[in-house]
């Protein structure tokens, strides 16, 4: 990697941010961990209220990026092949051909992924860990770069199937999304009711920056960036200090630690370094862990939060000075 590869890499970065940014009002820092997770290969569970801008945040990066965008509405009777795709007989040939489904494209919607079935999830989680699909015995494996941005609602409960903790770490981040300030909702209204028919923004307003493929030589460029040992050992300490501490019944794993690592990478290059600090992983680490812990009984019953849980261990491990 070059230095003129990495201001390269870092200009296309922050384009695709403003282009984003333009739709996006008020959402920064959802627009800025969604990147962190693209640059990282990494997927994303975006947890918040409808009508936030979720939907219209996937589909403006992937206009950005030039990629193909798909769209799954979960629901209690979608199956599996509902989502990878069947085999479909042709009578006209006498034989079977592969029908593929919406999973075969670069950046795949799963709106409110807990109210599908956990044969459903399943057959999810092949493709997110694996970037592989099997239909009728046969594996197809899908086009880079491949992320899947889920959504979930905090509201309603009725009806949803708890995500399996192996599907959740297989997440990179956890995102919370809220409701935008009241001047940041005063502009998006006025941008919306401005000649637009509907309540829709169209992407075709912003600019494609790259195309798909040059993501993939950003994630490369990501994937080497520089990390010192001890900014290492200060990640595991973080993670291994969420399977200590006193309340919680369930701590990160190691992919935990790697998650962390990777995102801090990310960080570190949306912040146009080409090394990570001990201050890029405390920015990750909520995102990276909230969804890879539970708490116990006593502590939810006391009102605390894993939000809260993580911000006391942060305060309470030593970053490395040096």
């Amino acid at each position: 990697m070059t230095t003129a590869e990495f201001s390269t890499a870092c200009a296309q970065a922050q384009r695709i941010r403003e282009q984003i940014c333009k739709m996006i009002i008020g959402q920064t820092a959802v627009v800025d961990e969604v990147l962190i997770a693209l640059f990282a290969a990494g997927h994303v569970l975006i947890e918040g209220v409808p009508g936030l801008g979720k939907t219209l945040l996937v589909k403006a990066l992937a206009h950005c990026i030039s990629g193909q965008y798909s769209r799954i509405q979960f629901t209690p009777d979608l199956m599996p092949s509902d989502v990878t795709g069947h085999a479909l007989y042709d009578l006209k040939t006498d034989e079977f051909k592969i029908r593929k489904g919406p999973i075969f494209t670069n950046l795949l919607l799963a709106d409110e992924i807990n109210r599908a079935p956990a044969k459903t999830q399943a057959a999810l989680l092949e493709v997110m860990q694996e970037t592989q699909v099997t239909i009728e015995g046969e594996s197809f494996t899908l086009e880079p770069p491949f992320i899947v941005l889920a959504t979930q609602n905090p509201v309603e409960q009725e009806g949803t199937y708890p995500l399996p903790e192996a599907q959740l770490d297989r997440f990179l981040l956890k995102i919370h999304i809220d409701y935008p300030s009241l001047e940041d909702e005063s502009r998006l209204v006025a941008q919306i009711t401005s000649g637009h028919i509907g309540d829709q923004l169209s992407v075709a307003e912003i600019d494609v920056v790259v195309q798909a493929q040059e993501i993939l030589a950003i994630q490369n460029i990501v994937a080497n960036i520089q990390v010192d040992q001890q900014v290492i050992d200060y990640a595991v300490q973080i993670v291994h200090a969420t399977r200590e501490w006193s309340g919680v019944s369930m701590g990160a794993g190691p992919r935990g630690s790697i998650s962390l690592i990777r995102a801090a990478r990310s960080m570190a290059f949306m912040a146009e370094r080409d090394f990570v600090t001990p201050d890029d992983i405390k920015a990750v680490s909520k995102s990276v862990l909230r969804h890879r812990m539970s708490l116990g009984a006593e502590l939810e019953i006391e009102g605390h939060t894993v939000d809260r849980l993580l911000t006391d261990i942060l305060n309470r491990v030593e970053a490395p000075r040096a």
